[in-house]
């Protein structure tokens, strides 16, 4: 079969469409590529929505251009990506890294976007930052499993023996203890995605939007803490904010969250 994937500008995209119903526009995180969730195609979005899915440019099967990226190129690669596929608008779902893609998204190209759902992530400037991962990137492996253990939920103490993690993060290991491949436009990639997170800030702007919005966080999140999520939801005109019982990773550790998403696109 013929591999989707379609070029924007000067990047090939790799993506997939799952599910029937309306149509979704899912943004994922930091790192993250199709890949790594073998069970995406039956997904809870899938379940009620035709759901488009992407590796973003310098990750997994998509195109990493050897030249520095923008938050804005990140979003008009999403808005291209519409075009590509004659989605003329969708709800968009962003997931933290995703999340800061999706508001750039809906400022830039507003008309695109429906409902609007930004999870586990932050505005930038004075909303608050997400945790620099940018800095987390250059240390050794253990400590940076460590460091970023205790920032995706704060009940995580690798300080203990077997170390303590949060409910749900037994079956999460494996995202974890993923070994780098030693490819290195890969390598380029990812860090060229942290160094455009790097730069995110929409807080100036956030006020303008229009789509109707949820902001979902989960209490225990020390990359994209609860203070943001309140500072996102206060910025957007009629936001709703929703907390769930986990931490960065809520989606997975609390049943609630994927219903609360689905419950809110239906309107």
């Amino acid at each position: 079969d013929p591999v989707p994937s379609v070029m924007v500008g000067d990047v090939e995209l790799y993506f997939e469409i799952h599910g029937s119903g309306p149509r979704v526009l899912s943004i994922s995180g930091s790192g993250a590529s199709l890949d790594l969730d073998p069970g995406r195609a039956t997904g809870a979005l899938t379940r009620h929505f035709t759901v488009l899915m992407y590796d973003q440019r310098g990750l997994g099967r998509s195109g990493k251009p050897d030249r520095p990226y923008t938050m804005a190129d990140y979003a008009d690669d999403a808005a291209a990506l519409l075009d590509a596929v004659g989605w003329d608008r969708a709800h968009v779902v962003g997931v933290s890294f995703g999340g800061m893609v999706a508001q750039h998204l809906a400022l830039r190209h507003p008309e695109r976007v429906d409902r609007l759902v930004l999870a586990c992530t932050s505005s930038g400037g004075e909303g608050g930052s997400s945790a620099d991962l940018l800095a987390l990137a250059d240390l050794p492996p253990a400590e940076r499993g460590a460091r970023s253990l205790a920032l995706l939920d704060t009940r995580n103490d690798t300080s203990t023996d077997p170390p303590t993690l949060a409910p749900g993060f037994e079956q999460l290991a494996r995202w974890f203890s993923r070994p780098d491949a030693g490819d290195e436009a890969a390598s380029r990639g990812a860090r060229r995605q942290l160094e455009a997170r790097d730069g995110h800030d929409t807080w100036a702007d956030l006020p303008s939007l229009t789509s109707p919005t949820l902001v979902a966080a989960g209490r225990f999140d020390a990359q994209a803490p609860p203070a943001n999520a309140e500072a996102l939801a206060t910025r957007i005109p009629g936001a709703r904010l929703e907390f769930f019982e986990g931490g960065h990773l809520f989606l997975v550790q609390d049943p609630a969250a994927w219903p609360a998403v689905t419950a809110f696109l239906q309107g």
